[in-house]
């Protein structure tokens, strides 16, 4: 594809873009029942914050207790129709289905699922240990699945929303994350499918894939900020444009829009040139091999 073509379509899908998120009301997500994992700190923690500010109910998760309670005090103090938190692993997979379980118990349904959190995961070459990546595995895909299939029922029932925050890392090969890489693919994988059967059924509940770049949250930061040569994207208005795309019901989020949308154009038409832009964007010489 030209340089010109890519500008168009850019400009074309910026301007759509645009214009859905100005018409966005705020008050469509007053008294919404949201549960929202990995949410003690980054992104899931602001989408809290936004959230409570709206007016939305929230149910947040993370590993952290103590982190946890400050984030519901905040939500509260924002605005929250009601806040409450439980905390756990999702290698324990009981968790996933006990969350929506308290959602239930709390509100009686549930209306939007917000799937974000994540195992640890490193920036370095890949060093075999197959364990390791069967265990991000358990927690980056078998728990968003296992979370999908337990909140299922309470979203058709009220032509709900998921939102599955995933990366740029999962529609590109991205090197020095090749485990946390292979289970976002399989979100792209699953959540795009289901979404088809969902159509074809006729159940009204929409599918949102966030695909992410380089977002500047503490964790991130911490990981990946010695190799990489630009700052990352803000983690607040990253965390924004998440939910309004759930609640505009949008098929994919691309933030920030530019960087990820012009990176997939080019992976469709010239996936070498894409590989060798993504390899010299990085301080390579970093890394340390282990």
């Amino acid at each position: 594809m030209a340089v010109r073509e890519i500008s168009v379509v850019c400009a074309v899908d910026c301007l759509i873009l645009l214009i859905s998120f100005l018409i966005f009301p705020v008050q469509m997500l007053k008294g919404k029942r949201v549960i929202i994992t990995g949410a003690s700190t980054g992104i899931g923690e602001q989408m809290a914050y936004h959230l409570a500010r709206m007016g939305a109910h929230v149910l947040i998760t993370a590993r952290t207790e103590a982190k946890l309670q400050k984030v519901v005090t905040r939500c509260l103090e924002l605005g929250a129709a009601s806040a409450h938190y439980m905390n756990g692993s999702m290698e324990d997979m009981a968790l996933a289905e006990d969350v929506v379980k308290e959602a239930k118990q709390l509100w009686g349904g549930l209306d939007m699922l917000i799937l974000n959190h994540i195992g640890y995961t490193y920036f370095n070459y890949f060093d075999g240990d197959v364990e390791y990546i069967r265990k991000l595995l358990e927690i980056n895909f078998l728990s968003y699945v296992a979370m999908t299939v337990s909140a299922l029922p309470m979203l058709k029932e009220s032509g709900g929303s998921i939102l599955v925050v995933s990366s740029t890392a999962g529609k590109i090969g991205i090197p020095f994350v090749a485990p946390y890489s292979a289970t976002k693919f399989a979100l792209d994988g699953f959540f795009s499918s289901l979404r088809q059967e969902l159509i074809i059924e006729n159940i009204n509940v929409s599918i949102t894939l966030c695909i992410l770049g380089y977002i500047a949250t503490e964790t991130a930061e911490k990981t990946v900020s010695h190799v990489m040569q630009k700052p990352g994207a803000p983690k607040e208005e990253c965390a924004l444009e998440i939910i309004k795309s759930g609640a505009l019901r949008k098929r994919e989020l691309y933030y920030p829009y530019t960087i990820v949308r012009i990176a997939l154009l080019i992976r469709d038409w010239a996936p070498e040139f894409l590989d060798s832009l993504t390899r010299n964007s990085l301080n390579v010489e970093n890394v340390k091999k282990s």
